[in-house]
Order: C-alpha cells, then sequence, then structure tokens
C-alpha cells in the first residue's frame, strides 16, 4: 500500500516514551510533573456537570454550519467578559481547538504556502500544519527579564509565500502575554505584508496575575482569527468543544466568515448534545478555573523555594497558563537528563520538546497535586545538586 508523504512520520517509540511506559508498567512510583490534564489532576468537578448534555432537544437534527445561536450567543458572553463586544455571527464552533487551526490553514493557504510561529511552542503545529500541506517558519521569542516578541525577527521570516502569522496569547509553555505594543508590531507587519494573524487564547484565563486582555476585539486593518475552547477555560478535553472568532469587521471579515461556513458546513463535525451544554459549561467556569489558577500558583511557589538551592539554575519568568521552564547547566543533552530523572521516579518535558536547544532546558506542568508536585520538585533539586554540579566541577577542573 501506498501512504501519502504527509504522513511520512516516524511513529516508533521514542527512547522516552519507551523508559517511561517500562516504569508505569512496572509499577514503579513516577512523580508527573508534565500532567496537562485537568481532569485526572485531581480538582473538583460539579456534580451535575454531565447533566447539560441530556437536553432532549439534541434529538432533533438541526444542522447550523457555524453552530447553534444559543452556543454561539454563550461565546460572546465569554468575550464581553474580556472586554470584546461580538456577535454571534463572527463566531464558528468547532470539535477543538486543532479542528480550528485546520479549517484556518485550510482558509488562508494553499498547498507549500507558509505560516510563522513564535517558539517555544506547542509541538502540535508541526503535525497540524504537515496534514494541511502548510509549512512552518519559526521566529524565536526572546528573553531578556522575561519572554518577548522579536518582530524584527517575524519581518526577516516572511517570504512571499507566507499567508499567516500564529501566536499563543499566553504562550504555551513560556507563559508569556502579547503586550499591546507588540500586538500593534505584528498588527504593523500583518498590514504591511497582506497577512492573517491567528491568535490562539486557550489559556487566557490563567494570568498568574492582574486581568488578561483578547484579541477578540480585533486590530484595525488586520484579519484576526482568535481560536480557543472548553479544554482549559472549563477543564474539559474531552468533550470536544472549541471555536473560532473572527474579529472586527471588514469587507475581508465577512468573505472569511462566508468560506468559513463553507468548510464548516462540510465537515458537521461538532454533535448536538455539546452545542447544548456550552453554555451551562461556559457559565459555569468561574470555580473550576478558580481552583486550577490556585494549584498553579501554590506549585510555583513551592518550585521557587526549593530553586533556592540551586544557584546555577533558573526558574523563567511567567505571566500566565500552567507550565514552567527552567534553565539548568547544559553540561548534558537534556533527553540525558529527563531519562536520569525518570529513574529517580520524577518526570518531566526536555525543552527540546517544544523547540528549545537540545541541552538545557526543561519545561514541567504546574497542574499536579501539590503533594505530587513537590515530591517531584524535591528529586529534580537534588538530581541537580548531586549530579550536575559535580559535571560542572568536574568540567572545570579538566579545563
Amino acid at each position: 500500500m501506498r501512504f501519502s508523504r504527509r504522513t511520512d512520520w516516524n511513529t516508533e517509540e521514542s527512547e522516552l516514551a519507551l523508559a517511561h511506559r517500562l516504569r508505569v508498567e512496572a509499577g514503579l512510583p513516577i512523580a508527573d510533573l508534565t500532567a496537562s490534564n485537568p481532569t485526572r489532576c485531581g480538582f473538583t468537578y460539579s456534580e451535575r456537570l454531565l447533566e447539560a448534555l441530556h437536553d432532549p432537544g439534541a434529538l432533533d437534527y438541526d444542522p447550523q454550519p457555524k453552530g447553534s445561536l444559543a452556543a454561539r450567543e454563550a461565546v460572546c458572553r465569554y468575550y464581553a467578559s474580556h472586554g470584546a463586544v461580538l456577535d454571534p455571527g463572527q463566531i464558528v464552533l468547532t470539535t477543538s481547538t486543532s479542528e480550528a487551526y485546520s479549517f484556518l490553514f485550510h482558509l488562508l493557504c494553499d498547498p507549500g504556502d507558509e505560516v510563522l510561529i513564535a517558539q517555544p511552542g506547542y509541538p502540535l503545529f508541526d503535525f497540524l500544519a504537515e496534514l494541511c500541506d502548510v509549512r512552518l517558519k519559526a521566529a524565536s521569542l526572546v528573553y531578556d527579564q522575561g519572554w518577548q516578541i522579536d518582530a524584527e525577527a517575524m519581518r526577516r521570516a516572511i517570504t512571499p509565500h507566507t499567508r499567516a502569522m500564529v501566536v499563543v496569547h499566553p504562550n504555551n509553555p513560556t507563559g508569556h502575554f502579547t503586550k499591546p505594543w507588540e500586538a500593534e508590531e505584528l498588527a504593523r507587519l500583518c498590514r504591511e505584508f497582506s497577512l492573517a494573524l491567528i491568535v490562539d487564547e486557550v489559556f487566557l484565563d490563567y494570568p498568574l496575575a492582574g486581568k488578561s486582555w483578547s484579541f477578540a476585539a480585533g486590530l484595525e486593518g488586520v484579519p484576526v482569527f482568535v481560536v480557543s475552547g472548553m479544554s482549559k477555560i472549563a477543564g474539559l478535553p474531552q468533550m470536544k468543544a472549541a471555536w473560532i472568532t473572527v474579529a472586527g469587521r471588514s469587507p475581508a471579515q465577512q468573505s472569511a466568515l462566508d468560506r468559513l461556513e463553507v468548510i464548516a458546513d462540510t465537515f458537521l463535525s461538532m454533535n448536538a448534545p455539546v452545542q447544548g451544554a456550552l453554555p451551562v459549561w461556559i457559565e459555569g467556569r468561574a470555580a473550576i478555573q478558580a481552583e486550577i489558577r490556585a494549584r498553579v500558583a501554590a506549585n510555583l511557589a513551592e518550585l521557587d523555594g526549593q530553586f533556592t538551592q540551586l544557584p546555577a539554575a533558573q526558574r523563567l519568568a511567567v505571566e500566565g497558563g500552567w507550565y514552567a521552564i527552567l534553565r539548568i547547566p547544559a553540561v548534558e543533552p537534556d533527553e540525558s537528563t529527563v531519562l536520569a530523572l525518570l529513574e529517580r521516579g520524577v518526570w518531566v518535558h526536555p525543552g527540546y520538546f517544544f523547540g528549545l536547544p537540545e541541552s538545557g532546558w526543561l519545561v514541567l506542568s504546574l497542574l499536579c497535586s501539590i503533594e505530587e508536585f513537590s515530591t517531584g520538585v524535591t528529586l529534580l533539586v537534588d538530581y541537580l545538586k548531586t549530579n550536575q554540579v559535580s559535571n560542572i566541577t568536574a568540567n572545570k577542573l579538566k579545563c
């Protein structure tokens, strides 16, 4: 059988995945500092959460390409709480943000066209782009007392094949919120090169301080497409409910909505019970969000407290989301460090998983229980103190 080149991936189990699987199968303890699924991290969900799926009206098949009006009105109310006034006609429901990206890549790009994306970033984009016959070009975020978008790096990466930029607000895993002045720099580039701006706001409700703002209010003269969904907003990744917001009002926006409606009508992928439940889940988001924010703050404080023992390492600044990036001495490949940590009973991400260099970076989720997180960080700090400090000393002696 012949397969398409777009699926020509290496599907063999990686060394890291194999080591993790074998430890799990052996029943050995693992403090999982990669956990990102809220439903498996001990949060309290309403006992009546699933009642919203029992609406008898869901038995009626009423295909609406953009999704039910009631669900889209609920999305508009959500954005109103972030200061963005929208019309339900600007919303297109999808089953996931992954599907939303797929719709947008097909809307904006022909095969071989390019999309710019800031890195570090989540590796899912690579697979989505390949499946849509789109090429990704990375433009690195810079770190100087905090993460920043490098608009000039974006400019240098633009070619005649570039069709859009992707910004994650706040970024995953850096936790960087796009500042208004950065948004204006991006808007200037989009206007100059006739580009669209795709903004992923799944972590928008998780600032570590202050109140977040949304791109859904639009940027002057720029086609802005905002994606988000229930996975993070209500801690419900299994419900497969998301959307695209087409921000602003102009002939270009209306044309985009018309074309998106045809794309959505072609698949009609979102099921009626979830559409019916969406308003209830959006309106009930406050409790789970407060619980997640409290967990993230507590685990970040625990990490900072223990990291005072490691003057040669650094926890990078984070403004939102639920990840933290660690800068550690680059004395060995991060994969070796992660394997050694796994042997001691703690599981973390190597930085290269998110597009960081292959040595000197670890990424932790701040979502797991406080007890598990504390245990994992203790194991991590002990390893870095005993192993990497001794390696640094040995290297100095060789010099």
